[in-house]
């Protein structure tokens, strides 16, 4: 048994090094990646791994840490505050999608029962592949990956009763008794929940306390993987979804101060497992029932991406996701999901339909899951660039200028500075590359010009050589720095004021000879010290002095680093001189303060 689990290891671990590196080098993505690996070892491939449906099963604990982890990020009030998009745009989207698919098999004279279990099951999407895939592209933060997000977790909702529904279609006569405990199984659910609310407030915590006392950081671990394992059996226990039940505790434990910690712990163990769950899924593929009936099987598959595409589409209008991301938000919820395999399994123990049309299902929904990231890639090679290029415009044209300050970069930082100009009756010429963030200050009133600042030839039609002034706001430290080539370059008399995203940016703009130059977090950052100061009792004055002193010891050492800041070594030796002079300069401060009488500022 040691040997097979070793053997097992050894060819996962040996197919994922192998195959998803390859994938991603060839723009694949990683999921597509596991897929294949999966295919190539599976019992239709090389058949170097028999026993798919443990290890299925067993590798779903992937998605489970997955949906805690996620549970971590989203306090009970944020979760709160997206009630609407997760009970309203959810129940619109499974409705939505099951409706279609339903009318779409009645059509074909499909019997309505393996119709209506065929399109609920489908109606859900992959938690793992599309939440895998938002975290890979860092699109949690966009429209559409929240809407994604919120979609995917009523999803995991509504398998419940989904998988509930299965019985009362079905003839199995083992199903009769679910019924009668009906009242039993919902008092035990409520007990469960309601245990887990008060353990995770009331007992966990303090539990995480004592174990981090000990300083045992695999104990830690340990507690971590505990912990996520029996609420997750607790709440299949009582009929909810393992992952569900999973991102309830993360939830619970958001607002607490080990979250970080269990977040470092668990993450390694969800990226491997969540790459086994997606070789499971490839493996799991039963070419078998695709080889007996090849083109009906690609029929339904191309069918059911048809209808699902097509509702999700349209659903992106009614949530709010911007036009540039709609097709990507389809395609990314498009595939049939891990509950489906679930839902299916149990249509088939109920004899809701007969085994070989539930493993023609189940090939459909993994033959949807590998379609995922080929639809993802067919986005970013063909719509995604006609999609830029419909909204690619020609360079504003800009009447002749002079007298003006040009503002290159309107982001949140050119923003504030073209702001206060303006309201200073000074006249700017602003540019930027946003189309859509160009449509929006126009209609505030500012004067905003499409084009690339980087060009000379724009430069040229903006009237820099007749501009007071060039403030440097782009937020691209490689465009910033090419900018400031070319205007020194060709408009050397143009004083260049820029924004330095931090000091080696700073460095490289001192390089160029631009003099005028502010971090964009330096001085906001010593304002708020200095309230901080101000709030731990210290005096107005002491507080702004304090300020003053350490922009002044800050902005001395920068300029004395400045000459070896490309020799690592001088650098290093300097900065840390340059640390404990503050360091003395303050505790000289400290010592000499009951000298000293605050100014009676407060």
């Amino acid at each position: 048994m040691e040997h097979n689990l070793l053997s097992n290891a050894l060819v996962y671990l040996a197919a994922a090094v192998v195959a998803v590196p390859l994938a991603k080098r060839l723009g694949l993505g990683a999921v597509l990646g596991y897929l294949l690996a999966g295919m190539a070892i599976g019992p239709w491939g090389l058949g170097l791994i028999g026993d798919v449906e443990t290890i299925l099963h067993f590798s779903e604990f992937g998605v489970v840490l997955l949906l805690f982890l996620i549970g971590l990020e989203l306090e009970p009030e944020r979760l709160w505050s997206l009630r609407r998009q997760i009970f309203g745009w959810g129940t619109a989207q499974v409705l939505g999608v099951a409706a279609a698919l339903f009318g779409a098999a009645l059509l074909l004279g499909i019997d309505w029962h393996v119709s209506l279990i065929a399109a609920l099951g489908l109606s859900l999407s992959s938690t793992a592949i599309a939440l895998a895939t938002l975290g890979e592209r860092n699109l949690m933060g966009t429209p559409a990956g929240q809407a994604g997000f919120a979609l995917l977790l009523f999803q995991d909702i509504a398998a419940i009763p989904m998988i509930a529904l299965v019985p009362v279609l079905g003839v199995a006569a083992a199903d009769a008794a679910h019924g009668a405990g009906g009242w039993q199984n919902a008092a035990r659910l409520a007990a469960v929940i309601a245990g887990v609310v008060v353990g995770g407030r009331y007992l966990v915590r303090p539990a995480l306390r004592i174990i981090a006392k000990a300083g045992m950081r695999e104990i830690f671990t340990a507690f971590a993987l505990l912990l996520v394992i029996a609420i997750s059996l607790l709440m299949q226990w009582v009929g909810m979804s393992m992952a569900l039940g999973a991102f309830m505790a993360g939830v619970l434990l958001a607002d607490s101060e080990y979250r970080h910690a269990l977040e470092t712990d668990l993450e390694p163990f969800k990226g491997l497992l969540l790459g086994l769950f997606f070789i499971a899924v490839g493996m799991s593929v039963d070419f078998g029932v695709f080889l007996s009936k090849p083109l009906l099987i690609l029929g339904l598959v191309l069918g059911f991406l048809a209808i699902k595409l097509a509702v999700l589409f349209l659903l992106s209008f009614r949530f709010g996701i911007a036009r540039g991301q709609r097709w990507l938000f389809a395609f990314l919820l498009s595939q049939g999901g891990e509950f489906a395999f679930v839902v299916f399994g149990a249509a088939a123990t109920a004899r809701v339909f007969a085994p070989e049309t539930g493993s023609m299902l189940v090939a459909v929904v993994a033959l949807s899951m590998v379609s995922t990231p080929l639809l993802l890639l067919f986005h970013d090679k063909v719509l995604e660039p006609r999609y830029r290029g419909q909204n690619k415009r020609e360079p504003d044209a800009i009447d002749d200028n002079e007298d003006h300050v040009i503002i290159a970069g309107f982001g949140r930082f050119g923003q504030i500075i073209g702001r206060l100009l303006n309201a200073n009756r000074v006249k700017l010429t602003i540019l930027d590359h946003d189309p859509d963030q160009i449509e929006l200050l126009r209609r505030f009133g500012f004067k905003v010009f499409y084009g690339d600042a980087t060009r000379i030839d724009l430069l040229t039609a903006a009237g820099a050589a007749k501009a007071r002034a060039l403030v440097l706001a782009i937020d691209d430290i490689d465009d910033s720095l090419a900018l400031a080539d070319a205007v020194r370059e060709n408009f050397p008399d143009l004083p260049i004021l820029a924004r330095a995203r931090n000091v080696t940016h700073l460095y490289q703009l001192m390089d160029r000879g631009v003099t005028i130059i502010e971090r964009e977090t330096f001085e906001s950052a010593l304002q708020l010290g200095r309230r901080v100061l101000h709030q731990l009792g210290f005096g107005a004055y002491r507080a702004r002095e304090a300020m003053l002193k350490f922009r002044e010891h800050n902005r001395a050492s920068v300029d004395a680093v400045y000459p070896y800041y490309k020799d690592r070594e001088q650098y290093v030796s300097l900065a840390k001189r340059a640390r404990d002079e503050l360091n003395d300069m303050f505790a000289r401060d400290l010592k000499n303060i009951d000298n000293e009488t605050d100014k009676g500022w407060d």
